[in-house]
């Protein structure tokens, strides 16, 4: 087994270019991964491939070049910007002789750091044993292939088998359990119906500004700092508008290209708010060099659970590092179609708030929102 020094993970960093067009940006996000993780990066390895190595993803050459670098940094820890095989990850912990760990392991690790409430660590665990039930064969392999005779009979094949059928039950009593949770959130959202509550949910791309402008807008005080994934937990709160009609605002877990399917799965609770909200305030960095691809990575996640079809309004935020001015941009039909706000100094956040009426008002003369 490999221990975690005291001091903290070490790690390096590989990232193959496999020919993806946002190569450069990848890099960018899988640093800030490892250090939203709370991990050191020593060294990045980079490379170019035309496909994946069956055995070490990377090949030969760059695993011996990986190793080395992990001895001349004394790394513990090797870290992959790819999805890596069960098969592949240990040939490479063998090669490295240290410890090494994929794309979804690094974003589970990360999830399981940050869940506080009681639903958002039954949901991270959830995808974990989802994702280790793939993963389970690898301790065992040794005792696989004992095929029987004297000394040689078990354990190996009854002790997986028992791993699995823990590792089932465990996975059955997190799933009925978050299924009472979804229950209550059902209840909730019919509540917020009858009571003439309109509901609007933040939703984009990880550290894009959801939470600071989530205070902003409601003085929820919601988590917020510069990381990834900061926030897992949905919150909400009342929106001070004009009307009658109340105004309920939700902050949700931020996405992230390529998010494992095991964390959507388990999320899907939580997801569904932004399903069941009549408005989606879709945050953007305005700052940012991909903030196009973000914007449809957020909208390809967003189809996945269901939410395409929920009214939607971009918000693009830190328009002071981007030198925007406030404002909104309306379509040919005088519909908002963006709002350009700074979440940090306030520019422009105001005009959001009141915009909400504007939006309310045309959806309800639509006949999109239902209210009593």
């Amino acid at each position: 087994m490999f221990e975690r020094p005291s001091g903290g993970d070490r790690a390096v960093l590989v990232c193959l270019d496999l020919g993806k067009p946002d190569y450069k940006e990848s890099i960018e996000e899988i640093t800030q991964l490892a250090k939203s993780a709370s991990v050191r990066v020593v060294d990045v390895i980079k490379g170019r491939r035309y496909r994946p190595d069956a055995a070490t993803f990377a090949g030969r050459g760059k695993v011996d070049e990986i190793a080395a670098k992990v001895r001349e940094r004394r790394a513990n820890l090797v870290i992959f910007d790819h999805d890596l095989t069960p098969a592949q990850q240990r040939n490479l912990e063998q090669r490295t002789e240290c410890r090494v760990v994929d794309r979804t392991i690094l974003i589970l690790d990360i999830f399981a750091q940050r869940a506080k409430s009681h639903e958002g660590k039954l949901q991270v665990e959830l995808a974990q044993l989802d994702h280790l039930a793939t993963r389970l064969v690898r301790g065992w392999t040794h005792l696989e292939r004992q095929k029987g005779g004297i000394g040689l009979r078990g354990p190996g094949e009854t002790q997986l088998e028992t791993d699995r059928r823990l590792l089932g039950k465990r996975v059955k009593v997190l799933r009925n359990k978050l299924a009472a949770v979804q229950r209550q959130r059902t209840t909730r959202r019919r509540a917020r119906s009858r009571g003439n509550v309109y509901t609007i949910s933040l939703v984009g791309y990880t550290n894009a500004g959801k939470s600071t402008l989530f205070n902003s807008l409601t003085h929820g005080g919601a988590y917020a700092v510069d990381k990834l994934f900061a926030t897992l937990d949905t919150t909400s709160r009342r929106l001070r508008t004009t009307g009658a009609t109340q105004v309920v605002l939700s902050d949700t877990v931020g996405f992230i290209r390529d998010l494992p399917h095991t964390l959507v799965a388990a999320f899907r609770a939580t997801l569904e708010e932004t399903v069941q909200a009549d408005l989606l305030l879709h945050v953007v960095d305005a700052a940012s060099s991909v903030r196009d691809s973000q914007i449809e990575e957020v909208n390809k996640l967003l189809a996945e659970v269901g939410a395409d079809t929920v009214p939607q309004v971009l918000v693009y935020n830190k328009i002071d590092l981007a030198g925007l001015a406030p404002g909104v941009e309306r379509d040919a039909c005088g519909k908002i179609r963006a709002v350009r706000v700074s979440a940090i100094n306030g520019a422009g956040v105001v005009e959001l708030r009141m915009l909400s009426d504007e939006l309310k008002n045309a959806m309800q003369a639509a006949g999109s929102l239902n209210v009593a």
